[in-house]
């Protein structure tokens, strides 16, 4: 918010943001995230390749993905997106009724359609079934990617893909009552917040100047036509 106020040339100490958020009743009591993604414990082994350290010097070189979950009237909905290091940008999101390998499977498919072939690439998660799976692993094989799987019981280790489902929740989905609403209903708004708000509008703290992410994409690129 205080970078948001900045922005706007309104310049006033994170203290003064906090009083008057506060007062305003706009200061949400933080949630603890319920994993559920259980560990296979026939890779336990298999080495982490991002080590927790979330930054990126180019686009599509480091990726995060993992599932979270929504209560929803007609059931669970189960969102999988991936997350491209470098911007914090959303590249790639499925969402349907359950939580198989085929979720996770369809969401790399669909970021080879947007994006081909990504040969060197790290796709990093959770050591869950679906991620363990030989044809999840298979997938990324034949599409040039390179697996990174967190430590077990380690959810730090993708803790900024867990920081995105916070602020999904907390910013949009805690704000609505998703559990009375359908699991179309429910998509359509995930679906809204991040292409037409997160990945364009939101402030994003892990950028420079808090940019958004495709605004720091886009900055870049003309950055290096112009070079």
């Amino acid at each position: 918010m205080q970078t948001a106020l900045a922005q706007r040339g309104t310049h006033v100490s994170l203290r003064t943001v906090y009083r008057t958020m506060s007062e305003a009743g706009l200061i949400h009591r933080r949630r603890r995230s319920h994993g559920i993604t259980k560990a296979d414990t026939a890779t336990q082994d298999k080495e982490n390749l991002i080590k927790r350290d979330f930054s990126a010097d180019k686009s599509l070189k480091k990726l995060l993905t993992d599932i979270t979950e929504i209560q929803c009237a007609d059931g669970k909905l189960y969102v999988s997106p991936i997350l491209d290091c470098y911007n914090g940008e959303i590249v790639a999101l499925e969402m349907r009724d359950n939580m198989k390998k085929g979720l996770c499977i369809d969401t790399v498919k669909q970021l080879r359609e947007k994006y081909g072939r990504l040969e060197g690439t790290i796709l990093h998660s959770d050591r869950g079934c679906q991620y363990t799976s030989y044809a999840f692993r298979r997938k990324l094989v034949t599409n040039g990617l390179i697996q990174s799987l967190s430590g077990t019981a380690h959810c730090y280790d993708n803790a900024r893909m867990e920081s995105f489902f916070v602020t999904l929740k907390k910013e949009k989905l805690y704000q609505i009552p998703t559990y009375r609403m359908k699991r179309e209903e429910v998509k359509t708004v995930i679906f809204r917040y991040i292409f037409s708000y997160y990945n364009t509008q939101r402030i994003n703290s892990f950028n420079a100047g808090g940019l958004p992410p495709v605004a720091l994409r886009t900055s870049k690129q003309l950055s290096h036509h112009a070079a």
